[in-house]
């Protein structure tokens, strides 16, 4: 059965800044994972964990930069990270569970959006591979410092809207389409989390996934100024059209929310949004908000996960699933 998807409320709005969600939060020996956390809302979210006390550890696929980005921020430490490649995942995930007794957080917020078409692995198509297949492999892999309380958190989006899981044809053989695919991809960061959580609550993990909302930041730099006229993000002069445009830390306020308030002790597998528990989607309301039943669906996120174990070759539960 779904989850009821009910909000709390939580008593944020989406105008909510990481910092202001983690205010009377103390995070002092709590150990974070953020994947991408040197850029966009991913630094926000690293610079938040770590004025809240955290130590976290941020994995990037370009060090030299990650560090620059960083610079100052006490606390925080920079892993090579390349979710396109498995043995990279492996590499930092073996790092970490063989110095870190415990991860206490795991926030799955790298990724690529509506980017040209490119194949990674065993040809997988590249935003379902690094956007999802990266971080499942990376989740699996972390289990031993997981297990025992972490909280997981995946960055979903409401492009979860576009498509659901095109079972027939998941890694696009038969024509790309890079915004049906980057759909797929964020329906399968839904998926994930739905059952991670699932499987992993018995061990005292819980998962959630989140929509951080609209923000300008460098995910979006393979939408050409074109296209961005034509979605109706920007007007004629280059200026921002979209509702409830968010900087990048009220975007990172979602995602930390989900991964450190008290609110949610109890709960887990739920979809998230400005700051709450979002509502489900009502056919009719395009635009609005809200999350599709095909991003939480149970029969697809237990087809998922033996789908990704099948092409990654790990899977922590094996032989244990539900």
């Amino acid at each position: 059965m779904t989850n009821p998807q009910k909000p709390l409320p939580s008593g944020f709005d989406w105008q909510a800044t990481a910092t202001e969600v983690l205010s009377g939060i103390d995070l002092h020996g709590k150990r974070a994972v953020v994947t991408g956390g040197h850029s966009g809302i991913g630094l926000e979210a690293t610079r938040a964990l770590a004025g809240a006390g955290a130590e976290v550890i941020v994995g990037s696929r370009d060090k030299t930069a990650a560090r620059a980005a960083l610079g100052g921020i006490a606390g925080v430490r920079v892993e090579h990270l390349d979710l396109a490649n498995l043995d990279s995942v492996q590499a930092f995930a073996d790092t970490l569970v063989g110095r870190l007794p415990r991860v206490d957080i795991l926030i799955n917020n790298a990724g690529v959006m509506a980017c040209p078409e490119a194949r990674v692995g065993d040809q997988w198509e590249s935003q379902f591979a690094i956007n999802h297949l990266g971080h499942y492999a990376l989740a699996n892999r972390l289990w031993p410092a997981l297990a025992g309380g972490a909280r997981v958190v995946s960055l979903s989006s409401a492009a979860h809207h576009f498509s659901p899981m095109r079972w027939y044809d998941v890694h696009f053989e038969d024509g790309y389409d890079k915004w049906l695919a980057y759909g797929q991809s964020k329906t399968a960061n839904a998926l994930f989390a739905f059952q991670l959580d699932r499987l992993g609550r018995a061990h005292g993990v819980r998962a959630f996934s989140v929509h951080p909302g609209a923000i300008s930041t460098p995910l979006q730099r393979h939408i050409t100024v074109e296209e961005m006229l034509a979605l109706g993000w920007i007007d004629t002069d280059g200026n921002p059209n979209i509702p409830k445009l968010k900087t990048p830390e009220q975007g990172a306020a979602t995602e930390i929310w989900a991964a450190t308030s008290p609110s949610l002790n109890g709960l887990g597998g739920e979809y998230c949004e400005d700051v709450d528990i979002a509502r489900w989607f009502v056919p009719g309301e395009e635009g609005v908000g809200g999350v599709k039943t095909h991003a939480l669906d149970p029969y697809d996120a237990k087809r998922l996960w033996a789908y990704s174990a099948k092409l990654t070759g790990i899977d922590a539960f094996a032989g244990g699933s539900s």
